[in-house]
């Protein structure tokens, strides 16, 4: 990352999203959303009723101008600050790892380590397989689509953060080959992969054979996303 501030970093790219959508106030709406604030909350910050930001996501009113995509951005970024500064952190973090946060959505380290069955009861994930260890330190949300397009394997390597004693969940799963097979060229592998948007009924039949061979623990997880990550954020 660079040596500006991770506030200065992230209301740029917001700004230039929104500026630049073919559908601005949907990706508006994706931004709020991400910052976990409400139309009623982000229209108070900015001293305007609810209505002007519902017509704005919906595409009932014009397009916003600079001026008020601004102000929007200052008052997300002003909200998450009050709050602690959680995803100004996550930004931050993401970024400095070297990733566009279209690719991994959380990365973060643990103070200490927790036990896998903690983590797997958070998000209500179902163990497929046991691996050869039950605690991680961290966790990495990776878009597998955007990381197995996008990355090398020495990018992928990197999706481990500080350790690979930890989880990586891939989300955007439909059965679970693409993470799986891209899972081999790397070593040595975290100690748990989360396969994120489908049950065990729909699991790719090879899946659990692979996380034997490398000795992870693998499991699925079905539960909303944004909850899933909200519950991701909370540990540990």
């Amino acid at each position: 990352m660079s040596g500006r501030p991770a506030r200065a970093e992230l209301a740029e790219k917001v700004a230039g999203e929104i500026t630049l959508s073919d559908e601005p106030g949907a990706t508006l709406r994706k931004w709020r959303t991400d910052f976990d604030v409400s139309q009623t909350e982000l229209a108070e910050e900015l001293s305007i009723s609810s209505s002007v930001i519902s017509d704005y996501e919906s595409g009932r009113r014009a397009s916003p101008g600079i001026g008020v995509i601004r102000r929007v951005v200052v008052a997300l970024l002003d909200i998450d600050e009050r709050r602690g500064g959680d995803r100004i952190r996550q930004y931050a973090r993401v970024v400095s790892a070297g990733f566009e946060s279209d690719i991994v959505q959380d990365l973060r380290e643990y103070p200490t380590t927790i036990p896998l069955n903690r983590f797997y009861g958070a998000i209500g994930a179902d163990e497929i397989v046991s691996g050869t260890s039950d605690r991680i330190s961290g966790h990495t949300v990776i878009d597998s689509i955007q990381a197995i397009t996008r990355l090398s394997s020495e990018e992928f390597y990197r999706l481990y953060g500080q350790s690979t004693n930890r989880a990586l969940v891939f989300t955007g799963v439909t059965r679970g080959e693409s993470p799986l097979v891209a899972m081999r060229v790397v070593n040595p592998t975290p100690n748990a992969v989360v396969l994120h948007g489908l049950g065990r009924e729909d699991l790719w039949e090879h899946a659990p054979d692979l996380a034997r061979m490398d000795g992870f623990s693998l499991a699925v997880c079905n539960a909303d996303l944004e909850e899933t990550l909200d519950r991701l954020r909370e540990l540990p």
